[in-house]
């Protein structure tokens, strides 16, 4: 990697362990540390994921206008003012204020990173860098929430403010790290009569009027409800309550889930690499409809407790496989699709349909988990098998080069052609 791209991994692996460090104890810090109580806390949470879905319609466009480093500096000054202002906090409009900056600040650098990635790579090397990226970012969301559980202390409000004033430090030194402002190389291939025409001007009309990157949007919302919003909502009530394992045991069953992407995703990107995307995508949706039956197993087998154990975290497991297969995926596609003055609307547009599905996916899939263990399972079972349906679906829009970048660096098998040297000039040019 040159060193721009490597101050990009830096910062992303430095937003990644910011959240990890704060997230998983905003409730407790909230209700207990402050005593604002169990329905304030809900509230803090709420804010600080609807703050995401105020600011990101018109993330994309600021980006494209001015370009991803200023729109990043500006979120990370955002997010550290944030974390500070919570971290002090002890009355409940400053505690939601508060959340709602940090929430914003933190939402908006994820597609500014993403299309600072975009413009120091090209198509040969897109698909590794989103998979190092990947592979950063669990790697600090896992050492983040590691080593913020060292320092927080329930008794002591001062430990949560060390534990925010850490996250204004990693804020800060994500915003200032980045490379020019340069244009983007050649995407891997123009869209083609497959793909539909490119859309022409900017803004959310164009962008609807691609057909491919529509679909791709759905299909972002499907995996992102399917999977990422039921770890801490529907999937982790299944299990106490269906399954009955220990609430300690969902922790070990989320190391799992990111000791498999950290140890499999450049296997598995090795794996990947020369496939079609949307193909890997559809194996996605089968393994998670599969780790899907594993985990009705566990709540609805009536087998050992032990083995209802052990099948919540071959769950979570299974569910780190498919997402060490979407990281080299995915998120190049959407960079391929995107013309070169929307790299920032599109990857902000996906990012609005991530967040809608993190919002979404735990409000369903919460009480459904708590409640009706077995329509839980049949309905994610659906909706993974229709991950496979989109995603082939979505290949027959896509050119060859968009969905198989690896075609495009094919060397040709014409060496030379020979032309006997007393031939006629025409008949030379000709041949």
């Amino acid at each position: 990697m040159g060193a721009a791209l490597r101050r990009i991994q830096l910062g992303s692996a430095l937003s990644a362990f910011g959240l990890g460090f704060t997230v998983p104890y905003l409730y407790v810090y909230v209700a207990q540390v402050r005593d604002l109580g169990a329905g304030t806390a809900g509230i803090v949470l709420a804010v600080f994921a609807m703050a995401a879905l105020a600011v990101l319609p018109f993330t994309g466009r600021a980006i494209d206008r001015r370009g991803p480093l200023p729109v990043l500096v500006a979120a990370s000054v955002a997010a550290s003012l944030g974390a500070v202002a919570l971290g002090l906090s002890s009355q409940v409009t400053a505690a939601v204020l508060s959340a709602a900056v940090l929430g914003a600040g933190t939402a908006v650098m994820q597609p500014a990173l993403a299309t600072m990635l975009v413009r120091c790579t090209g198509a040969a090397t897109r698909t590794r860098a989103f998979a190092m990226q990947f592979f950063l970012q669990n790697l600090g969301l896992g050492i983040g929430g590691l080593v913020g559980g060292q320092i927080v202390d329930t008794s002591s409000p001062a430990s949560f403010t060390l534990l925010f004033l850490i996250v204004r430090v990693c804020s800060g030194a994500v915003g200032p790290r980045g490379p020019p402002g340069r244009r983007p190389p050649p995407a891997g291939g123009a869209p083609g009569p497959a793909a539909g025409p490119p859309p022409v001007g900017g803004g959310l009309r164009a962008l609807l009027s691609h057909r491919a990157m529509v679909q791709l949007c759905v299909l972002g919302f499907v995996l992102f409800f399917a999977c990422y919003g039921q770890f801490e909502s529907g999937l982790a009530a299944y299990g106490t309550e269906a399954a009955g394992i220990e609430p300690s045991t969902l922790g070990i069953a989320l190391a799992a889930n990111t000791a498999v992407i950290v140890v499999a995703q450049f296997v598995v990107l090795r794996l990947v690499e020369r496939r079609r995307r949307t193909r890997v995508i559809a194996a996605v949706g089968l393994i998670w409809a599969f780790a899907w039956i594993v985990a009705g197993y566990a709540g609805l087998g009536h087998g050992s407790q032990t083995m209802a154990t052990a099948a919540m975290i071959s769950t979570y497991a299974l569910f780190g496989l498919g997402e060490s297969m979407l990281s080299p995926t995915v998120a190049p596609l959407v960079a391929d699709l995107a013309p070169e003055s929307m790299v920032g609307q599109y990857n902000s547009a996906f990012a609005l349909c991530k967040q809608l599905a993190l919002a979404v996916g735990p409000a369903v899939g919460g009480p459904m988990g708590a409640s009706l263990h077995g329509p839980y399972i049949v309905t994610f079972v659906l909706f993974s098998l229709g991950i496979t349906a989109l995603a082939l679906r979505l290949g027959r829009r896509l050119t060859p080069v968009q969905d198989q970048p690896s075609l495009a660096r094919v060397p040709s098998r014409v060496v030379a052609v020979s032309v006997p040297e007393s031939a006629p000039a025409p008949v030379a040019a000709a041949r």
